[in-house]
């Protein structure tokens, strides 16, 4: 019998010899996945680790050496343009400085000259990185710009990239939350600098002469801010070396902060500093000229020379690069947010990719006179100089953009700062006059820059919620005189206090005012004061303080009088004084001779009257100006 042949595989072990092709395939993947993870992993150390594109030593220089630099006049590609070394300024812009001069040209540059957003262009000669082009002679016939050595930027930001920290408070002021808040920002550091003799001292034609260098004006796109509004703020922005530019891009949208990559914000590509993001959007465009890993060097001159920041950085597209005899300027529009500027300093801006900044949410609702309701959303930037002056233009600005702009109004706010591990601080106050809309803005402004300019460390604004209510009709009245029915009163008693009130037309009205005399009065003259909060707190003798910690700070601001309501004070003739934000009245002969010795002198303010009592009066349907003054002999 012939056996019949063995099959190739054996049928009853089948499971050993598919375990081994699973053990195989599970290998090759394993083995595939670990390289492409490696590279991936190498990938990414790479772009994280300190780039490698080799520096050009200033002291090589030569002139008539030809390089190139890199911009981007529409999109977001960098384009290419030549250049010639000039020479080199040596001590411009400071002691140890250089600035180097170069003529540019190309079909682009031809057209637009050396243009606002240009700033931070990188500058290449024989593949090296020279520095940043950053500086530009106004009404020059040509193309002729000052570079900002690389050197001289990344040294600038070796160290101090955190905001020193400090607990000495500053003075505040009571009437700097009281009175109308003006705009301030900081002057550059470095202006318009002639390079030869003017032909007068003080001469006002000076800056037209065309032989002044000075920084190129980094241009802010402000979109959804009506140019009435910015016509109220461009002298302070530039003041400050900032172009402002309305009507052109979209408002930037509110989102997180995104992941980057080896192509994000390289060298030559348009980088945006975000002020303002939502409905509202405030950006300043310039050009990155550095990236080393995950930090960015821009700009090449200062931004603002805010030293410490916490700015958000974005990509950014460029619309177009709009050519204009005066100034040439770019149009770009926000992207992404990858990262934070964290210094703005004399040579530029640094920034660090991965990093989110802190920025102060704003919710406004705006209550229209024709019965509507509109809701505003956006950020701001958390800084000293900043948020007020955003906060005044954006809240202006909702107001403009709703209701008439031209004639009179009331307009009413009623809104929080919400102010982490504080109490809120409550924002009540109405205007009824030609500008009640900038005043209002300006009483927004006034609290938030008193806390940020406090020199607290612990100030974090969490939020600012704001209700507006307008109405296109004046409601202001004037205190004219205050009387009583009597000379003499008793401890206790309930007395009537009569305030006559004129409006601007011409009406006549009585406010009656009940008060009762404390039981405790002592007997003697006792003066009867009724005014605005804005009056009395101009005359109060508590004026100047130094918060010892921020919860006193938050509790003196949400003491100030308000303006839109009248307040009653009863006062008597005694020594008092004021010390900080406290005021001691009645106190005895005793202790006001200890404090006024011949061993020391200050650290309070005398009062010849002290209060006796104090009531704030409900608003009354016009807003209230003025202040009178009765006397009584108490029985």
């Amino acid at each position: 019998m012939t056996p019949s042949p063995r099959p190739m595989f054996d049928l009853k072990k089948p499971m050993k010899y598919k375990n081994q092709a699973i053990a195989v395939t599970v290998l090759f993947i394993l083995t595939f996945s670990f390289s492409s993870s490696y590279a991936q992993t190498k990938r990414t150390a790479s772009a994280e680790s300190s780039s490698s594109m080799p520096l050009f030593a200033i002291e090589d220089l030569r002139p008539g050496m030809k390089g190139v630099a890199r911009t981007v006049f529409s999109g977001t590609e960098p384009q290419e343009f030549n250049l010639e070394v000039l020479g080199v300024l040596d001590g411009f812009t400071g002691p140890r400085q250089s600035t180097i001069i170069a003529k540019l040209n190309g079909p682009d540059v031809d057209k637009t000259g050396v243009f606002a957003g240009m700033s931070g262009s990188p500058v290449f000669i024989d593949n090296k990185l020279v520095g940043a082009i950053a500086y530009s002679f106004p009404f020059a016939k040509e193309a002729i710009c000052g570079i900002t050595p690389i050197k001289q930027m990344i040294d600038i930001f070796a160290q101090g990239n955190e905001k020193p920290k400090s607990n000495e408070a500053r003075a505040f002021s009571f009437s700097a939350t009281a009175s109308t808040w003006k705009p301030s920002l900081p002057k550059q550091p470095i202006g318009s600098q002639s390079l030869i003799a003017s032909l007068s001292a003080g001469s006002a034609l000076a800056p037209l002469m065309g032989q002044q260098i000075q920084p190129i004006a980094t241009p802010v796109v402000f979109s959804g801010i009506k140019q009435e509004t910015l016509a109220q703020f461009s002298s302070q922005l530039t003041e400050s070396g900032l172009l402002p530019v309305s009507g052109v891009g979209g408002a930037a949208a509110m989102t997180p902060l995104e992941s980057y990559d080896t192509r994000t914000l390289t060298p030559g590509t348009s980088v945006t500093v975000q002020l303002a993001r939502g409905d509202y959007s405030v950006a300043a465009a310039g050009t990155v000229t550095y990236r080393d890993g995950d930090k960015i060097y821009a700009f090449g001159h200062p931004f603002l020379s805010l030293g410490s920041a916490d700015m958000p950085m974005t990509e950014s597209s460029v619309v177009t690069v709009i050519a204009n005899t005066f100034n040439s300027f770019k149009l770009a529009v926000p992207g992404k947010l990858v990262g934070s500027i964290s210094q703005d300093r004399a040579t530029g801006v640094f920034g660090q990719l991965g990093h989110a900044p802190k920025m102060i949410p704003v919710n406004l609702t705006l209550h229209t006179s024709r019965g509507q309701s509109e809701q505003f959303k956006y950020d701001i930037v958390n800084d000293e100089y900043l948020t007020p002056l955003l906060l005044s233009i954006t809240v202006f600005n909702s107001i403009a953009a709703r209701e008439r702009s031209v004639g009179e109004a009331t307009i009413s706010i009623d809104g929080s700062i919400a102010v982490n591990g504080q109490d809120s601080i409550g924002i009540q106050r109405r205007f009824s006059s030609a500008n009640a809309g900038m005043l209002a803005a300006a009483a927004v402004a006034a609290p938030a820059q008193a806390l940020l300019s406090s020199g607290f460390d612990n100030v974090d604004i969490k939020g600012i919620t704001l209700n507006v209510t307008s109405t296109e009709e004046k409601n202001a009245a004037t205190l004219e005189r205050i009387s009583l029915d009597r000379t003499e009163v008793s401890r206790g008693e309930n007395v009537e206090i009569q305030a006559y009130v004129r409006t601007d037309s011409g009406k006549q009205f009585v406010e009656r005012i009940p008060v009762q005399i404390p039981a405790d009065a002592p007997s003697g003259q006792l003066m009867i004061m009724v005014g605005d909060g804005a009056t009395l707190q101009e005359s109060s003798s508590a004026r100047v303080f130094v918060p010892r910690e921020l919860g006193q700070l938050v509790d003196a601001i949400n003491k100030t009088r308000k303006n839109d309501r009248l307040y009653l004070r009863l006062l008597r003739p005694a020594p008092g004084v004021v010390i900080g934000s406290n005021e001691l009245p009645n106190l005895p002969p005793s202790v006001v001779a200890t404090l006024n010795n011949e061993r020391t002198s200050g650290g309070y303010t005398p009062l010849s009257l002290s209060s006796v009592y104090e009531k704030e009066l409900p608003p009354a349907e016009f807003v209230i100006s003025g202040q009178q003054v009765i006397s009584v002999t108490i029985k």
